[in-house]
């Protein structure tokens, strides 16, 4: 694990799901905790969604927010899971919020929550990979829970 990188998940900004944090303590597992509420980073290769091809809906673990569709998700090689583009919630509106990150002597664009300010992680352009945005969103597994497509 990844010690922090960016600013942790308990900035001025108001949402609309928010938990003590003795409450997130009990929600979370120690890595759920130390990625989403500390921005820390599972270890390339490591995550249990990397290598995922099953048709579902990727959710935030911190407040069961829809964030991405597998649908969206691409092998990028870069050893998270990798989306070229969010869900919208039902108002059209972006599931997440976009934040610079300077930290680690880089500019990277920081990927949260916009429901709850959880870290999934950050994403990157001008890569090229072709698909209909020129994102790769690097998220975190520990971020992140599937839900598999209804079957019948």
């Amino acid at each position: 694990m990844f010690k922090r990188h960016a600013t942790p998940a308990t900035s001025p900004q108001t949402y609309t799901y928010a938990l003590s944090e003795a409450e997130w303590r009990e929600k979370l597992s120690p890595l759920e905790y130390q990625v989403l509420r500390e921005a820390g980073t599972e270890r390339p290769f490591t995550g249990e969604y990397e290598e995922l091809e099953a048709a579902g809906t990727y959710h935030c673990r911190g407040c069961d927010a829809a964030l991405y569709s597998s649908g969206k998700k691409f092998n990028a090689g870069c050893g998270w899971p990798a989306f070229w583009a969010e869900e919208a919630t039902s108002e059209g509106a972006s599931t997440l919020e976009y934040i610079e990150d300077r930290s680690l002597g880089m500019r990277r664009v920081e990927i949260r929550c916009a429901r709850c300010g959880g870290h999934l992680g950050h994403v990157f352009t001008g890569e090229g990979f072709g698909y209909p945005t020129d994102a790769r969103h690097c998220v975190n597994s520990a971020s992140i829970k599937f839900v598999p497509e209804a079957e019948g």
